[in-house]
């Protein structure tokens, strides 16, 4: 198992940090928006539990990439706002470049705003030809999602801090 870590001040309050981060449509949007990262391609996000947040809040994502389905499920299994959310994918997992991941956010107050630290934790995939691919792109692809969702984040929360 490898893990990625990244941090970024935010110019906010823990609570709304915590807020924007546990939504995953907002924390998400960059694979719902199509990129050079995502090959052209989107996925489409269904929420699949009654709750949208707290532990047992469960989404599904999937769509095609590169002519290769990519379907998976995820679900909550900490949530303790405003400091710590995590989430793993459950069941069978086509993503291409892992066969599974762990992500996690962590959120600490600072002076004059908050730090938000977002982690992800994968596997290897098990098909020779996914971790070829896996191999090339999956630091990569890493490094681009945690940037997003911190960036979105940020961008979301400060222009809102500066009006």
């Amino acid at each position: 198992m490898k893990t990625k870590s990244k941090n970024i001040f935010i110019h906010s309050t823990p609570d709304k940090v915590f807020s924007q981060m546990d939504d995953f449509s907002k924390t998400g949007m960059h694979m719902t928006e199509s990129s050079m990262m995502m090959m052209g391609s989107k996925l489409t996000l269904e929420q699949l539990s009654s709750n949208s947040t707290g532990v047992g809040a469960k989404y599904r994502w999937y769509g095609k990439m590169m002519g290769m389905t990519m379907d998976f499920s995820e679900a909550v299994t900490k949530w303790q706002p405003p400091k710590l959310k995590e989430w793993e994918t459950v069941g069978e997992a086509k993503i291409i470049i892992m066969s599974w991941y762990r992500m996690w956010f962590e959120i600490m107050p600072a002076e004059n705003g908050t730090i938000a630290r977002l982690s992800i934790s994968y596997t290897s995939p098990k098909q020779w030809y996914y971790k070829i691919l896996s191999f090339l792109f999956v630091k990569w692809y890493c490094n681009w999602c945690l940037n997003n969702m911190l960036n979105d984040t940020k961008k979301n929360l400060e222009k809102e801090f500066t009006q």
